[in-house]
């Protein structure tokens, strides 16, 4: 094989994979003929997505992750390769949100939010960066947010978390220049997905109008999930000496009548 070319057979793994962007980019990869790995704590909904795959004639594998375990991120990376082989695409997109305001934040949950957005991001890399860097292709990409440009008040570590997880990854490209590796960020804007789904409805209402009181939300519109993962499949299926390093994705505001 060239070491220009790609192989025909590209195993991808999903981070985050039970719901909203994750299931998502786990369908779209699919349907463009990836193998999908999809990996988080509810396992019972990353089989739903799984049954989706298989249904429409992909290939798709089911294992627990928390990447917030270094045994339990080793033990899946283990397990996907034995199933589907040398694994080719790496999106990692599990992370959460929770309100917060940040001097009122227990420093122990400031620090978990952190540990799962940034650092759970690394344990992904350490897991499987050094196989495609021996085979001298791959992707790897990070699902960032807006908030790593635009900073949103009110949502504890986030803001810091992903302007971290952009930090590692432009650095990460520098350092996997010539290696065949591409490490691309997709960066979100509002989208609606189960994250903020679980908060106290009245704290939701308050960190929404203080996103207004700064300016922060223009127009109603939010993206759908699969916005996001038809980016993502653009990025990964970009042929060989090609690479989409940064892809902001916002959604449209709706048009006005004149």
């Amino acid at each position: 094989m060239s070491k220009y070319a790609q192989p025909s057979r590209r195993p991808a793994v999903v981070t985050g994979a039970s719901s909203g962007i994750g299931a998502a980019t786990a369908l779209a990869l699919a349907a463009a003929g990836f193998p999908v790995a999809l990996g988080a704590r509810r396992t019972d909904r990353c089989e739903e997505v799984a049954a989706q795959v298989r249904e429409g004639g992909g290939e798709a594998v089911v294992h627990p992750l928390d990447l917030t375990d270094d045994d339990s991120v080793a033990a899946f990376a283990g397990k996907v390769t034995a199933e589907l082989g040398d694994v080719e695409v790496v999106v990692s997109n599990a992370g959460a949100v929770a309100p917060g305001t940040i001097h009122e934040v227990d420093t122990d949950r400031f620090g978990q939010e952190l540990d799962l957005n940034i650092v759970g991001a690394h344990r992904l890399v350490r897991a499987f960066v050094p196989g495609m860097v021996e085979r001298r292709r791959g992707d790897v990409v990070f699902v960032s947010s807006d908030v790593a440009v635009r900073a949103r008040p009110f949502m504890s570590s986030y803001a810091a978390g992903k302007w971290g997880l952009e930090g590692m990854a432009h650095a990460l490209q520098m350092e996997l220049e010539g290696t065949g590796v591409r490490a691309s960020i997709v960066r979100p804007g509002p989208t609606w997905s189960e994250m903020g789904t679980d908060w106290d409805a009245d704290e939701a209402a308050f960190v929404l109008n203080q996103w207004v009181r700064f300016g922060q939300a223009r127009h109603p519109h939010f993206l759908k999930p699969s916005a996001i993962a038809d980016a993502i499949t653009t990025v990964v299926s970009a042929p060989r000496g090609v690479h989409l390093s940064l892809i902001e994705v916002n959604p449209e505001a709706p048009v006005e009548d004149r």
